[in-house]
């Protein structure tokens, strides 16, 4: 399993009218720790998208147990827990900072997609980093 915790502060632009995170912002925040968790493997975004491969995402699911509030630092753990074949699945939790049960948790699936829009199997470039 491949992990990365990704820290993110709480401000004014991310709440609702009652001072708690608008439910769509936790989409932005996985797709913050998705970019970094693919960073933190070696595998550049762009790079991908340089080979002709892009990772459109085809599902996405998000649970709200309870809100962060403005000015609360929270943590997105976001993590691979498989090595795919046709689509990429994320899990993420996301935990308000130095508490222990998760507020949120979602997950994102990824087709890998070809120049002509074709869906196509994992390319190599990110098999071979997720197995490192």
């Amino acid at each position: 399993m491949i992990t990365y915790d990704h820290p993110i502060k709480i401000y004014y632009k991310d709440v609702d009218q009652m001072g708690i995170v608008y439910y769509s912002r936790y989409y932005e925040y996985f797709e913050e720790a998705r970019t970094e968790l693919l960073g933190s493997m070696g595998l550049d975004v762009i790079e991908v998208e340089k080979t002709g491969i892009t990772l459109p995402v085809i599902s996405s699911h998000c649970d709200y147990k309870r809100g962060a509030k403005f000015e609360q630092n929270i943590l997105v753990k976001a993590s691979i827990k498989s090595i795919p074949m046709s689509k990429l699945h994320i899990d993420y939790f996301v935990f308000i900072e130095n508490e222990k049960d998760f507020i949120v948790s979602g997950y994102t699936e990824h087709a890998f997609v070809n120049k002509r829009g074709q869906a196509v199997r994992a390319p190599k470039i990110i098999l071979d980093h997720l197995r490192k």
